[in-house]
């Protein structure tokens, strides 16, 4: 039986690719993660584990807006290290990026740490931390 090990890379398209590339690019920078590929009409990051990547839209798709709520992605949420990786990256997105935050930067679940945020064209994004309390329990 074949086992999954992992979500190899994540592939969305776009409203206006340069203007997302330059978001990206700046993100992902914040993340950790560097240039895996760059195409004329593409281009992929990766921290070492997942690769994500944006190509532009074809004519069709441009026309239309992405609303959360229809079929297809949700979010993508990036796992960090420690809540307070999470309070970085809602600062950085406030003050550098001037990204829209959805949901600031709090516990939405028992020890479920995160910040929503949108992207150029809407999609919902995540840096999330799960389990660090129950974490820090264990070693007391």
């Amino acid at each position: 039986m074949a086992r999954v090990v992992g979500i190899d890379h994540l592939v969305i398209r776009v409203s206006d690719y340069e203007k997302s590339k330059a978001f990206y690019g700046k993100l992902f920078d914040f993340l950790g993660f560097e240039i895996s590929d760059e195409y004329p009409q593409a281009i992929g990051w990766t921290n070492g584990k997942t690769r994500f990547w944006i190509y532009p839209a074809d004519a069709s798709g441009r026309k239309r807006k992405y609303r959360n709520g229809d079929v297809g992605f949700h979010h993508y949420a990036f796992q960090l290290r420690n809540r307070k990786d999470v309070d970085a990256l809602q600062a950085f997105l406030e003050n550098d990026l001037k990204a829209t935050i959805v949901d600031a930067a709090g516990e939405h679940y028992d020890d479920y740490y995160a910040v929503f945020f949108l992207d150029p064209d809407g999609l919902k994004l995540e840096g999330m931390k799960y389990g660090e309390r129950r974490a820090k329990r264990k070693k007391a």
